[in-house]
């Protein structure tokens, strides 16, 4: 049966779809993750981070493929400060981050990922049928609660996110349907080689965790 998904074309100069972090190494990955689009939809909405449960939910309905119609370049950002004692350092995760040991002789460090002129299409629905749906979100990426970013805040849109709709019987077919070739990736169906991808997380914990099966493949 043919099925109405909500397209988003994700266009920036630059843009993160964070993979997984090790220590002050911040990866991206070449397509969205289900916490990344959540985050996006939820902060569209108007949502709050402490609202994990309602984040949650959001995460649990959403059923999404996407593709990659010009492949961005990587481009890798290093920062490095000399924190004192004293000294906080800002985070996302709702207190500061204060400097801990016997010396402060070291500096502070992060490595981010980033791609440049990336160019992704996304497909999605939200199952089963519950607020907010579909048209509701439609209309919060038109008109959002707050300005909208990429993956991380400094990757603002160059353009409007929402793309309208697509017709298809699934994820895959969706993309199909767009008429854009590249390489793409959708939930797993008779289409493709499934393979476990860690892209969740738990957001009443805050704690990235868990994996759904994907199919990946270049699409014509």
């Amino acid at each position: 049966m043919t099925e109405r998904w909500l397209h988003l074309h994700l266009r920036a100069p630059l843009m993160s779809f964070g993979g997984v972090a090790i220590d002050h190494v911040g990866p991206t990955r070449d397509f969205p993750s289900a916490s990344a689009l959540t985050g996006l939809l939820a902060n569209a909405l108007g949502w709050r981070r402490e609202e994990g449960a309602r984040h949650q939910a959001l995460q649990d309905r959403l059923v999404f493929g996407a593709l990659i119609a010009a492949q961005g370049r990587l481009l890798t950002d290093s920062q490095n400060a000399k924190l004192e004692a004293n000294d906080r350092g800002w985070t996302t995760w709702g207190r500061p981050d204060e400097r801990a040991g016997a010396t402060y002789d070291s500096p502070h460090r992060r490595r981010r990922e980033y791609l440049a002129d990336h160019d992704c299409h996304v497909v999605l629905q939200l199952r089963p049928d519950d607020a907010p749906d579909l048209d509701a979100v439609a209309e919060a990426l038109e008109r959002p609660a707050r300005p909208l970013f990429i993956g991380r805040k400094p990757c603002l849109p160059s353009a409007p996110l929402f793309a309208g709709w697509i017709e298809g019987e699934d994820a895959h077919a969706a993309l199909l349907a767009l008429g854009v070739p590249g390489r793409a990736l959708w939930p797993i169906s008779g289409a493709g080689t499934a393979s476990d991808l860690a892209d969740l997380r738990n957001w009443v914990s805050g704690l990235h965790g868990g994996s759904r099966q994907v199919c990946e493949g270049v699409l014509p």
